[in-house]
């Protein structure tokens, strides 16, 4: 499975951009979830199931996209010299 790197900047296979602030569990299910912030709008804060942050694409409901994963790291530099 992919790991998830936090404090980093994702894109969504549809376009948007999300900054990943940590991976919290739930108290009574043990489940890891994903907590990131929109990079758009009101910057919302969302949690989704690490299973289904880091899962693939799905080719056939979405044919023409390129993109592999659902979310995709982001290697952003800075041009601050």
């Amino acid at each position: 499975m992919r790991e998830i790197k936090t404090n980093a900047i994702y894109r969504h296979f549809k376009g948007d951009y999300y900054f990943v602030i940590d991976v919290a569990t739930n108290s009574e299910t043990k489940e890891k979830y994903v907590v990131y912030r929109s990079l758009y709008d009101n910057c919302n804060l969302w949690i989704r199931p690490l299973e289904m942050f880091l899962s693939e694409v799905d080719h056939e409901k979405y044919p023409n996209v390129t993109q592999k994963y659902r979310f995709e790291l982001q290697e952003i530099t800075s041009v601050a010299k």
